[in-house]
């Protein structure tokens, strides 16, 4: 499905024209159909999604924000290229990040949040397509933060989760669903059941650790 066709599919599910460019921007970079280095002229994009520039321009500095896009000088936003090296930095980075705002957000999970990472859980066990899996994964990694109280905190935890989801489509693309880390998301949502947050730390940190060298092996044979 090229960006013409993600255009015309989603178009009816957003409210906001900017909510729609960058929800469909987002997932033309994540899927790979925008590669990295292409060039996002604003004027060009206006045109294909039948909006103004000003939603556009908000899209792509959210996109910036989520480390999807950058703002080259002399060219204006292109998609971010993905390397092994920048996959080092963002997993080393969640390594540092997620068990700190697992800390400090597990003492508050309510049940409604236990019950809503449960179902997403649920909803990875019976999933089989790659860019929802990645939703999924992103969503539930989200709702465990969600409590740390640390506003800074979690929109950097956020964008690198969505930095990594890129990544983890190219994995699983490659290698199938099966390297989803299954085992380790249960066990994560059981020490968040049981209120234990320095568990819960440390299993995040070892789940970031793995997918980390998963995703060093996956460059190692491309």
């Amino acid at each position: 499905m090229d960006l013409a066709a993600l255009i015309a599919r989603d178009r009816p599910r957003f409210r906001t024209a900017t909510a729609f460019v960058e929800a469909v921007l987002r997932e033309a970079i994540l899927s790979g159909r925008l590669p990295g280095g292409a060039a996002l002229r604003q004027e060009e994009l206006a045109a294909a999604f039948e909006v103004s520039r000003m939603p556009v321009r908000e899209a792509l500095r959210q996109l910036e924000a989520q480390a999807l896009v950058d703002f080259a000088p002399h060219k204006g936003a292109v998609v971010t290229d993905i390397s092994a090296a920048d996959a080092a930095d963002n997993y080393a980075i969640r390594a540092a990040l997620e068990p700190a705002a697992l800390r400090l957000s597990i003492p508050h999970l309510t049940a409604d949040d236990l019950a809503r990472a449960e179902a997403l859980l649920a909803e990875m066990d019976g999933e089989d397509d790659i860019a929802r899996l990645g939703d999924l994964n992103r969503r539930f990694h989200l709702t465990l933060s969600a409590r740390a109280g640390r506003h800074r905190l979690l929109a950097l935890v956020e964008q690198h989760l969505a930095a990594a989801d890129r990544y983890l489509r190219f994995h699983f693309t490659a290698l199938g669903r099966d390297h989803m880390a299954r085992d380790e998301h249960a066990a994560l949502l059981a020490a968040a059941r049981d209120r234990d947050p320095d568990t819960a730390a440390r299993i995040a940190a070892t789940h970031v650790e793995t997918a980390a060298r998963n995703i060093e092996a996956f460059f190692a044979r491309r």
